[in-house]
């Protein structure tokens, strides 16, 4: 059976890999689940302390959402999807442990968000981040509010509306990534940041953590409520499953052209 979550244990510190390299390591439902469990099993483990989260290959922390799960979707099963998505983003934001972003490529759409919720993001200079749901027909809530607890409303209109990506500089010079270094020394880099967080005094981090999840709370939920009124609306008009095909099918001429 395949394993879209890889997990490895280095002394305090566990490390879970994102494993679909052969589609830039994109969500389905499958790997949605076993990421809920092994975060929940290294939340368990007393012996973890910290988290480091990676994408499989040189190419993609992830690549967002698998179009080809979502495009068949109706208003039903899109409201289902959002409660996926709330187990997961819950699942992070509970976390008593640190948790380290090692981004290796691309971080796109709800990779980047997830990626956002991580407590730190080390990168190198070849990542690209951003928001790119609206260039194939997906309307965004959970990005919009991470993004504007983080940078503002301002750069968050600018990012939803335009779905353009950031380089690793723009992303590091408006705080979203903590440290650039080069690609061959990112996991290096988070793993040394993952163990000096595992040092820290573990009740002191967990009260830390619970609190910044306290504050921000409100935003969350309202956000998932939108995202299934928003949802529900848009797949019942037939734009996602239209702009998704025609987005794969662009991106499958690209390939056999050799773009």
């Amino acid at each position: 059976m395949a394993e879209f979550i890889l997990r490895e244990r280095r002394g305090a510190v566990a490390i879970l890999t994102l494993n679909r390299p052969e589609v830039l390591n994109a969500w389905h439902t499958a790997m949605r689940s076993e990421l809920v469990a092994a975060l929940e099993e290294a939340e368990a483990d007393e012996g973890v302390r910290a988290i480091v989260m990676t994408g499989a290959g040189d190419r993609a922390f992830g690549a967002g959402q698998d179009l080809n799960e979502t495009k068949t979707f109706d208003p039903d099963r899109a409201e289902l999807w959002i409660g996926e998505w709330e187990r997961l983003y819950d699942r992070i934001r509970s976390l008593s442990k640190p948790l380290v972003m090692a981004l290796n490529g691309v971080a796109a759409g709800s990779a980047f968000q997830v990626a956002l919720l991580g407590d730190f993001r080390i990168a190198h200079p070849g990542v690209t981040m951003g928001q790119p749901e609206i260039n194939s027909g997906i309307a965004s809530t959970t990005g919009p509010w991470i993004m504007r607890e983080m940078l503002g409303i301002a750069r968050t209109i600018d990012l939803t509306l335009s779905g353009r990506m950031m380089d690793a500089a723009e992303a590091e010079r408006i705080g979203l990534i903590n440290r650039i270094v080069p690609e061959e020394r990112v996991m290096e880099e988070a793993l040394s940041l993952a163990n000096e967080l595992a040092a820290k005094p573990p009740v002191a981090m967990r009260l830390n953590k619970a609190r910044f999840r306290e504050v921000t709370e409100a935003g969350f939920r309202d956000c998932l409520a939108a995202g299934v009124r928003n949802q529900r609306a848009s797949y019942a008009t037939g734009e996602p499953a239209r702009e998704m095909e025609a987005f794969l099918a662009a991106r499958a001429a690209r390939k056999a052209s050799g773009g």
